[in-house]
């Protein structure tokens, strides 16, 4: 891999089979342990155990992480999984990662939260000393998912080679723009309007039909936590007013709030609460705790979609 000529580096590895895979990412891991920089690897369970097998006793000193279970949400992924690892490093120090969210198997429904994800990288570590290989199966993941890695990754490191090269398809802002999808429409969901004055009873309507519809448990307080704070920011921050449905499908319960407002920070819910912030970690709150999370925003207002399973 070429040296880092601006601070925050973000290449994509597209690789073919376990060997280029382990050629790929193994000795990524072993540079930052020889250079003394904390180093962590978040990916699926079946490439994790690879890695951690090649480096033997040396994956004592890595942070390891499933994707499958940290990074399930893809919205959870920059606040949950990097930057926490990221932030509590010393400072001075590069830190390196290793993170692939996108896998062969994922839904069409979380694919757009993942592009997303993936060009938003590039916006929450700018001017960082962080390096985030990300790994990217070149046969199991289709056409338009390699073709989503070369715009969202400034550099990219075709499979086989040894070397990266600059991406001359690199617009992550074109990605995020493009995957801000109109959400499928739900015309059996239950439906309840509010106001500032019903906010109670709007998270209430929404925790009965999430626990007629098989939650219960910590899942159903989940439910309760998210249908609050995205019903509260559509007070606060949605013209005084919104819809709240619940419905179930596939398997999972999903709860969507519209508002008239206009989300216009497309990190907002992906970026960690400081200490000291006062407010502002509805959407944060709501990336950790569902399984899935989608947005979509345009002239006429914000619908936010989150899913969870029971």
């Amino acid at each position: 891999m070429t040296a880092a000529t601006e601070p925050f580096v973000h290449p994509a590895l597209f690789y073919r089979g376990e060997q280029e895979y382990l050629a790929g990412t193994v000795p990524f891991v072993r540079a930052a342990l020889a250079a003394g920089e904390p180093v962590a690897v978040a990916v699926p369970g079946e490439n994790l155990r690879l890695i951690e097998g090649e480096l033997g006793a040396d994956a004592r000193s890595v942070r390891l992480l499933d994707m499958r279970e940290a990074g399930r949400n893809p919205g959870r992924i920059i606040p949950g999984v990097l930057r926490a690892f990221a932030d509590a490093q010393p400072a001075g120090r590069r830190v390196r990662i290793i993170g692939e969210p996108i896998w062969a198997g994922r839904s069409a429904a979380e694919y757009p939260a993942c592009a997303q994800h993936e060009a938003l990288i590039n916006a929450a570590f700018g001017g960082r000393e962080v390096t985030i290989l990300c790994p990217y199966d070149a046969v199991r993941l289709d056409e338009r998912t390699l073709a989503d890695a070369h715009a969202t990754h400034p550099v990219v490191i075709p499979a086989g080679a040894a070397r990266e090269r600059a991406s001359g398809a690199y617009d992550p802002a074109d990605v995020v723009a493009r995957y801000n999808e109109p959400l499928p429409a739900a015309p059996d969901a239950l439906s309840f309007r509010f106001t500032a004055k019903t906010l109670s009873q709007a998270r209430h309507v929404a925790v009965a039909e999430g626990a007629r519809l098989g939650l219960a448990g910590t899942r159903l307080e989940d439910l309760a936590l998210v249908a609050a704070e995205l019903t509260t920011n559509s007070v606060v921050h949605g013209g005084g007013r919104g819809e709240v449905r619940v419905w179930a499908a596939d398997g999972q319960v999903l709860c969507e709030v519209r508002d008239a407002g206009r989300l216009a920070d497309p990190l907002a819910g992906r970026r960690p609460a400081a200490r000291d912030q006062r407010g502002g970690r509805g959407l944060l709150m709501v990336n950790l705790l569902a399984d899935l999370v989608r947005l979509h925003a345009d002239e006429t207002g914000t619908t936010v979609r989150a899913w969870l399973t029971p």
